[in-house]
């Protein structure tokens, strides 16, 4: 059996990762985990009321996360992951996952500018299309800070690396990185 391909896409909150994740799981066939999609459920299961709660679903929904994902990796198939993974917390999950599974990771790191990023955080929080579970009506100037600095590093976990702009979803050269996938599927 050839080592599984695990996509990463990662990036600060309203990059487009979950739009960009559930696109390419359709373009490959392949099994999407998101955490959001996970805290969704647990608001679903055990409600939701302020920002520290959802603070707790979030720890909550990492383990999950890291759960269904050893689980797809032990049977050897290649997946999608998406989240706002950070260096300091993730690199050494995803080693101890690599080591155990010896997957080939590809990860796909998604940039906006932050000005754009602060605003499109705050047009979907009003929406009305995000779960209400987030409160992220009640904390923009937490967000707001952590969005105007936050870096986000690639994990050194290895594997091949790709930058995506989404500023503009229009714009972003899905051939040239679905070609990239392609390659890194036909090649594990």
């Amino acid at each position: 059996m050839s080592n599984p391909l695990l996509i990463i896409i990662s990036g600060p909150p309203c990059s487009g990762k979950t739009t960009l994740g559930r696109r390419m799981a359709r373009e490959f066939s392949l099994p999407f985990i998101s955490r959001d999609d996970i805290k969704e459920l647990l608001f679903d299961s055990l409600g939701w009321k302020d920002r520290e709660w959802s603070k707790k679903l979030g720890l909550a929904s990492y383990s999950l996360l890291y759960h269904f994902l050893e689980f797809e990796l032990c049977t050897g198939r290649s997946l999608i992951v998406e989240s706002n993974f950070k260096a300091e917390f993730d690199t050494k999950k995803f080693l101890g996952l690599r080591e155990k599974y010896d997957f080939e990771p590809f990860q796909i790191q998604c940039k906006v500018d932050s000005n754009t990023l602060f605003e499109r955080f705050k047009r979907r929080s009003e929406s009305g299309e995000r779960h209400p579970g987030h409160v992220d009506h009640l904390s923009y100037e937490e967000f707001k800070s952590s969005l105007l600095k936050d870096h986000y590093e690639i994990l050194d976990i290895g594997g091949r690396f790709f930058e995506v702009d989404t500023t503009d979803f229009d714009t972003i050269d899905y051939e040239g990185l679905f070609k990239a996938i392609r390659s890194a599927i036909n090649n594990v």
